[in-house]
This record gives structure tokens, sequence and C-alpha cells, in this order.
């Protein structure tokens, strides 16, 4: 069995909670709220996918 990578469940918890945050500004009808947890969305999974790839270059994968 691999290594579990740390780095990639934090960016997978740290956008569970963003999605979960986008669904309690729905409820709370909250623009601001909405708008910021689809950018952390975003820039999570941007994140994520840069790091992968990063760690992909230099053979760490």
């Amino acid at each position: 069995m691999k290594q579990i990578k740390w780095v990639f469940v934090l960016y997978a918890v740290a956008a569970a909670v963003s999605i979960g945050g986008i669904g309690v500004a729905i409820a709370e009808r909250s623009i601001l709220g909405i708008l910021s947890c689809i950018i952390a969305v975003i820039v999570v999974m941007g994140l994520g996918f840069k790091t992968k790839r990063k760690m992909r270059e230099n053979g760490q994968l």
C-alpha cells in the first residue's frame, strides 16, 4: 500500500469545507458568502492540481 500524501488530504478537506460553505451561504442568503466560498474552492483546487503537477515532475508521485 502506498503512503498517504497528507497535503492532498488537507486540500481535499479544505475543498469539501468550502463546498459546504456554499450551501450554508445559500441557506443564509449571503451573496458575499457564496462568492467567497466559490473563490475558495477554485483557489484550493488550483493549488491542489499545481502541487500534484509539481510533485509528479519531481518524481515524488
